[in-house]
């Protein structure tokens, strides 16, 4: 039997694991690991997808195998639950602040009303901001620009 040592050393691997749209952000940061389950010899590996049909959970999912691979585990098993479904509530605040330094506005809370949200700008760390587009450069992203240092920028939406 695997002992807690085993798995901590497996989450730590996955620790490193990056998200393949926004390479800044682990699948930790982002809060899609969800839980790792050590069976035999068997390792499995939660996670659960930003939206139903995101692009990049393949991708994310073959670089869990490739990691875990590197460091000698063999028999891995990778499963993607959708209930309860992802929410941004669940990114780290290490995470946040990441995005931030990135360029990219970090959500707000999700109970914050649209009306009530304060996008600030990621450059100047101005609130005077204006959305231009729903869609950003991903489906998880709008785009906004400053209207202070008049920089654009991808603000992550709330889910």
């Amino acid at each position: 039997m695997p002992g807690i040592d085993h798995k901590q050393n497996i989450e730590t691997i996955l620790r490193e694991v990056t998200d393949p749209e926004i390479p800044v952000l682990t699948i930790a940061d982002l809060g899609i690991l969800r839980g790792v389950e050590i069976s035999n010899d068997e390792v499995n590996v939660i996670i659960t997808p930003t939206y139903n049909g995101c692009p990049a959970m393949d991708m994310i999912a073959m670089n869990i195998r490739l990691a875990l691979l590197e460091h000698g585990y063999k028999n891995i098993k990778i499963t993607s639950i959708l209930s309860p479904a992802w929410t941004t509530d669940w990114m780290s605040e290490e995470g946040k602040r990441k995005l931030e330094e990135y360029g990219i506005a970090p959500p707000g809370n999700r109970s914050d009303a649209p009306s009530d949200l304060l996008i600030k700008c990621p450059q100047c760390h101005s609130n005077n901001t204006r959305l231009i587009s729903e869609f950003g450069s991903t489906a998880c992203k709008a785009l906004y620009q400053c209207n202070d240092c008049k920089e654009p920028f991808d603000y992550f939406k709330c889910h």
